[in-house]
């Protein structure tokens, strides 16, 4: 049994009443007359145990009234099983998801995770199916559904603490999206089969705003599955991060610019004032300043940019740390200058290279160096002899006059092998060097005859979906209209075998053609850029599309030396690369002409080598700068993406109980009505003790006459 109101039980202490009243001597009232008393010693009279207690029964009834009045005003009532809705009694199917990204580093963030998990753990009920699974960029399963039903029910909670123990926060950015999606659809895998009961997503994160969600926008959520929310917090608010402000690939820096960083400082930041330095490894391990340190303020919830000079003549500096912020996972930033790219480009013709009136001129200009490529343009006559180790370094091979079949023939083989070749066609006296070169028919030479427009001719078609030409597929920039050709060659670009026009004039004459061959391909201009020409050279369309057609050809990709924590390194399998060494000094073998290299799981400087003799490659790799943006992320955005967000678990869950139970308590009470009981007992009680205390009360009265009488 229990009590809606147990404080009335303290009632029952008035059951000492009666027991006080049966023991308290009543003076008599029968008085006797009698002589003067004055030479007597008093004395009163003895009493026994039989006297200090009269009435027992009495005694007892009066005592059980005042206790069953006590029970009635407690409102007593007999639990029984709740009435509940059919579904919630079904086992339910839970995901955990923990997040174990960079920013679950803050201090108390993952002892609080842990422990939250913890709790969700030992509140599922011996029918439910739980699996816990951990997230950065991807999420993994430490425990499966299989695993959980495999455990006997007593030990489950204990097993999966046990698995999530065993794993720490990562150097990883946190892509809650993609973490999301895996574990609606690890609970979407029983859809078609009988419904398994309540499908829940128990998320344990920061929840931080720097949570990539991309991989929400195009998904269409599964119904059924609801998230929760456990959100957990740093022991402290305050936390700013610094990030490498990336420079353009075509921007102009000096060898000795500074360096440009962005602090990030979170809103609920209590600190403002920070020092930003370079550092280098000392003895022992220890961090030793290079040069004076700048101050930065930067003012909560705001960022801005500061310029660190690079130190001279100290090697080793790599690394600029940020000080002054409670929280050190986002406080330093590896630096590697960009490497310039050596690359060559050969111009077979018979132009001077400064004569402004010859393509030659033009082209110098266009491939002028900048920090990620430097072009060698190399000019050689049409009738020398072909230099093989310039053609093979060559990334790109223009032709602007009629080869020999001996050059035409070992350009060939180049071009067969990989090589790409542009053909500008100056004259109709290059048609015998297309055929050779784009594969066109012995037999049937290639036609090409002089093309003179009436005023000048416009490119009229352009196919934008060609690599040469998408870099300018946007609409501001694909207008060549304002392009004047004063004179171009016609030629029949259906001799040539797989041949594509991928530029037309407005006549509708070939313009620019493009003809596999090979590994390799032929670009035919039909016409050329000089002034007697066009006016291509002097248009803003020129030095782009000779770009455009470099890194198509292989000859301006840039080697990167600036990556994030996860990032997928591209590697050139003909680049000879056998090891790499990461930050902690571990070295990493590469598999024979490995294609990428994917661990990069820490931030650091990353050394990768290959045979003896050749220079070593360096990259850094930072922690992704989302990471530093630890601002709680609003649940709305969430619910705005079509999450079903459950009412969010809180700590004090344990009052949520609480409140259910008396809920249930007050429910059985009104139900049951028990104290109605007690009160009838009571006034049954109080009935019977006045009979018996009436017929007692006379009887006493009648024996009293007869010792009188």
């Amino acid at each position: 049994m229990s009590f809606l109101t147990p404080l009335f039980l303290l009632g029952g202490i008035a059951i000492a009443a009666p027991i006080i009243y049966h023991l308290v001597r009543r003076t008599t009232r029968d008085r006797t007359k009698f002589s003067s008393l004055m030479f007597l010693m008093p004395s009163p009279p003895r009493l026994s145990k039989r006297h200090r207690l009269e009435h027992l029964l009495l005694l007892l009834l009066r005592c059980a009234a005042l206790l069953l009045l006590a029970l009635g005003f407690a409102r007593p009532f007999m639990r029984q099983t709740p009435i509940v809705d059919p579904t919630a009694a079904e086992p339910k199917r839970v995901v955990v998801l923990v997040d174990q990204s960079a920013s679950m580093r803050r201090a108390g963030v993952w002892a609080a995770a842990r422990e939250r998990v913890d709790q969700v753990l030992r509140r599922a009920a011996p029918a439910d199916q739980v699996a816990l699974y951990v997230f950065d960029r991807q999420a993994r399963a430490l425990v499966g559904f299989d695993d959980w039903n495999r455990t006997a029910p007593s030990d489950r909670a204990a097993f999966a603490t046990a698995r999530l123990a065993a794993v720490s926060p990562t150097w990883t950015g946190t892509h809650l999206g993609n973490a999301l999606v895996t574990a609606a659809e690890a609970l979407a895998e029983d859809e078609g089969q009988k419904a398994p009961g309540p499908r829940q997503i128990v998320l344990v994160s920061d929840v931080q705003a720097g949570s990539r969600l991309d991989s929400l926008q195009a998904y269409e959520w599964p119904k059924g599955v609801e998230l929760i929310v456990e959100a957990v917090k740093a022991s402290s608010a305050t936390n700013a991060g610094v990030q490498l402000v990336a420079e353009a690939a075509d921007s102009s820096r000096a060898v000795d610019a500074p360096v440009r960083v962005r602090v990030t400082n979170a809103a609920e930041s209590k600190k403002e004032q920070f020092s930003l330095a370079w550092v280098k490894a000392g003895a022992n391990g220890a961090v030793e300043n290079v040069g004076a340190a700048i101050e930065a303020y930067v003012p909560p919830g705001q960022s801005r940019v500061f310029s660190l000079p690079a130190p001279k003549g100290v090697t080793g500096v790599e690394r600029i740390v940020l000080r002054g912020d409670e929280e050190e996972f986002d406080n330093g930033v590896n630096v590697i200058p960009p490497v310039q790219q050596q690359t060559s480009v050969m111009w077979i013709g018979s132009d001077v290279a400064e004569d402004v009136k010859q393509p030659l001129f033009f082209l110098r200009r266009a491939f002028a160096e900048t920090p990620r490529v430097a072009v060698k343009v190399i000019a050689q006559l049409p009738t020398a002899p072909l230099r093989p180790e310039e053609v093979s370094a060559a990334s790109l091979i223009f032709v602007s006059a009629a080869l020999p079949e001996a050059n035409a023939a070992a350009l060939r083989k180049e071009i067969e092998v990989g090589k790409t070749a542009v053909l500008v066609a100056k004259s109709p006296q290059l048609a015998a060097t297309v055929n050779a070169l784009a594969g066109g028919s012995a037999n049937q030479p290639l036609a090409m005859e002089e093309g003179r427009p009436a005023t000048y001719a416009m490119f009229g078609e352009i196919d934008f979906q060609h690599p040469l030409f998408a870099p300018f597929s946007d609409p501001r920039f694909s207008d060549f209209t304002k392009i004047h050709i004063w004179k171009y060659r016609k030629l029949a670009a259906a001799q040539l075998p797989q041949a594509r026009v991928i530029a037309k004039f407005d006549s509708g004459d070939p313009a620019l053609i493009d003809v596999p061959v090979g590994k390799g391909r032929v670009f035919i201009f039909a016409t050329g850029w000089q002034p007697d020409d066009s006016q291509f050279a002097v248009s803003s369309k020129f030095v782009p599309l000779m770009w455009s057609m470099l890194e198509l050809a292989g000859g301006a990709s840039s080697v990167t030396t600036q990556f994030s924590v996860g990032d997928t390194i591209a590697l050139q399998p003909e680049s000879g690369l056998t090891a790499i060494r990461s930050p902690d000094g571990a070295t990493i073998a590469l598999e024979q002409k490995a294609a990428d290299f994917k661990a990069t799981m820490q931030p650091g400087i990353y050394e990768a080598s290959g045979a003896a003799g050749r220079k070593p490659w360096r990259f850094a790799v930072n922690l992704d700068p989302n990471e530093s943006r630890t601002t709680p992320l609003g649940l709305d955005e969430l619910e705005q993406l079509g999450l079903p967000l459950a009412k969010v678990a809180t700590p004090n869950a344990a009052r949520s109980v609480d409140s259910t139970t008396l809920l249930q308590g007050v429910e059985a009470e009104n139900r049951q009505k028990l104290w109605r009981w007690f009160i009838a007992a009571t006034l049954a009680v109080l009935l019977f003790e006045t009979a018996l205390a009436g017929w007692t009360a006379r009887r006493s009265a009648l024996q009293t006459q007869e010792v009188a009488s």
